[in-house]
């Protein structure tokens, strides 16, 4: 008797077990950022994947036509908006799908930047013309972002809603607390002149207002010749003694800057997956690194 009702009850927790996991939703993102707010919402509820590799710029990546085939069979497809990912206007996916996460803000969108056709890493040749697209570094944004993410995974998952309402209120408190922070730090001296290596900071520029001005530099070249003249001569009328880099510097790019009077640092967008930590960690530590620019 005892082994029955043992066998039957193991009958059940496997029938349990196996409907949780068909009852998972997979979601797939374009870029690392929605990946770590979708993670935060849905726990354990959800397999969230973001295929890129650790060494492509998100933004400008072509997903190959097998990685394409896993997207179009996702519950949810998380997009940024803004125009980011261009691959997206050449394929077929379910609208049903598709959650366009800065929807509610469309209307804020920056448009018309000047940018110069360029390259770096396995990414080819690309420009940074039009709408610019890391809406996340605007972090009452990125809450609006999280928002409609636990919106979605709510319509597809009703019975989940209190769980994901919770997740998703933490994820806001702790983007809202490193927006509040950023305000903090910029108001100390709003007038501070600071350079950014690449054209990537219009929404944490204008979130946090800050008197930044933008080259078109990579972390891991050296600028030519040309570049540094140019330079100079924006230093004349903006004359800046921090430049903003996406990531850790040539060490001659910052030799040289340091010769003309200007420090480097880092405030990585993670776009792409880091290293080390997680979204948040890498914020935190962006927030540290500017604060320390404005004291």
């Amino acid at each position: 008797m005892r082994i029955i009702l043992l066998t039957a009850l193991c009958a059940v927790m496997s029938v349990s077990i196996l409907a949780a996991e068909q009852d998972r939703l997979t979601v797939y993102t374009i870029n690392y950022p929605l990946q770590y707010f979708a993670q935060r919402i849905a726990g354990e509820h959800a397999d969230v994947v973001f295929p890129a590799s650790a060494d492509v710029d998100p933004a400008f990546w072509q997903p190959s036509t097998e990685i394409i085939a896993d997207y179009q069979q996702a519950d949810l497809i998380l997009l940024n908006g803004a125009a980011y990912a261009n691959w997206l206007n050449r394929v077929s996916l379910s609208r049903r799908k598709l959650v366009d996460t800065s929807a509610a803000f469309r209307d804020k969108y920056i448009h018309g930047n000047e940018g110069v056709t360029h390259s770096h890493g396995p990414d080819g040749d690309h420009s940074h013309t039009g709408t610019a697209f890391t809406t996340w570094l605007d972090f009452n944004q990125a809450a609006e972002q999280a928002r409609a993410i636990a919106d979605a995974m709510t319509r597809k998952r009703p019975e989940l809603e209190t769980v994901f309402e919770h997740n998703v209120t933490a994820l806001e408190a702790d983007l809202l607390a490193l927006d509040k922070q950023l305000q903090s730090i910029v108001a100390t001296r709003p007038d501070l002149p600071l350079l950014a290596s690449h054209p990537v900071y219009q929404y944490f520029q204008r979130r946090y207002g800050l008197n930044l001005h933008s080259v078109m530099w990579e972390p891991e070249e050296v600028p030519s010749e040309v570049q540094w003249t140019e330079l100079e001569r924006s230093l004349k009328e903006h004359p800046a003694r921090w430049m903003l880099w996406e990531a850790e510097p040539n060490p001659d790019s910052a030799r040289r800057l340091r010769d003309l009077g200007v420090e480097s640092m880092v405030f990585d967008p993670a776009g792409k997956r880091p290293n080390e930590g997680d979204f948040l960690s890498v914020m935190q530590h962006n927030v540290k690194n500017l604060q320390e620019v404005f004291n």
